[in-house]
């Protein structure tokens, strides 16, 4: 897929820059998706691809946050970003994570339905099936969403989700959906997706190409060795399972894009 014109510099309609991470660029508007920036997130550590870099990783047109976990709301990274870039993120996540007023005065909340309107695209909130809590113990006070920005093309970020009822009719028919198919340890508990239950999800959304995200970059300090297939394997195996289903995937790597030379 070639960028749409617009903006200079905007490499490719979809950017991987690892974990769940991605650069949305549709209509010369750039959205990027719970940035992790640096090399190392508590006792995690980036352990494949780059460090994210390049046009528009720390001034893109807005920030989406799908939820408070750490992984995914990384304070040190919305640090690096330029300070007057909205972030949008689930309703209520101030009080579910009070470091956030920090940037109080750039956020922007949605509830699931909502939709906002950043420079040519629209970015509206899906549900999610996932554990919204900063922390594992206390009140779910910002639920965990997803999002469709729609522009020329209607791209689905899932954030972290697992099956639901009615994900289908929420998120509706995609061009491009990117889809956790994994996580960050030697399990992955609930409220995620596996590889054939992403492929489940990359059908039901009738999606013109699925791209494996949330595998493959973090890995905990000192288990290098630890069901290594659990790192390495999910995206392979998600394509697999995707193809046998009639739905085109892609596998990139870290760093790279749809449309665009990648490893």
């Amino acid at each position: 897929m070639n960028a749409t014109a617009g903006r200079d510099a905007v490499p490719s309609d979809v950017r991987w820059l690892g974990h769940a991470s991605t650069l949305i660029a549709d209509r010369g508007t750039v959205v990027l998706t719970d940035p992790v920036l640096t090399d190392r997130v508590a006792h995690l550590r980036r352990r494949r691809g780059p460090t994210p870099s390049g046009p528009h990783v720390r001034n893109p047109d807005a920030v989406l946050l799908s939820h408070l976990h750490a992984d995914h709301t990384h304070l040190p990274s919305l640090r690096l970003l330029d300070p007057s870039i909205p972030i949008v993120t689930p309703w209520g996540a101030i009080d579910g994570l009070p470091a956030l007023r920090r940037f109080d005065d750039r956020l922007v909340p949605l509830r699931t339905g909502d939709e906002i309107r950043i420079g040519s695209i629209t970015v509206r909130a899906v549900p999610a099936r996932h554990d919204g809590r900063r922390w594992r113990r206390g009140p779910e006070l910002a639920p965990a969403i997803g999002f469709v920005v729609e522009g020329d093309r209607r791209t689905y970020f899932a954030g972290d989700t697992d099956l639901y009822p009615g994900l289908a009719d929420h998120v509706g028919p995609v061009d491009i959906a990117l889809l956790p198919v994994g996580g960050w340890g030697p399990t992955l508990g609930n409220g995620h997706l596996d590889p054939s239950r992403a492929a489940v999800v990359a059908r039901l959304v009738a999606a013109g190409v699925a791209v494996p995200v949330h595998y493959g970059t973090l890995w905990p300090v000192g288990l290098d060795a630890v069901r290594p297939r659990l790192f390495f394997g999910p995206g392979a195996e998600f394509v697999h399972h995707a193809q046998r289903s009639g739905i085109d995937a892609v596998e990139l790597s870290p760093g790279g894009a749809l449309g665009a030379p990648h490893e």
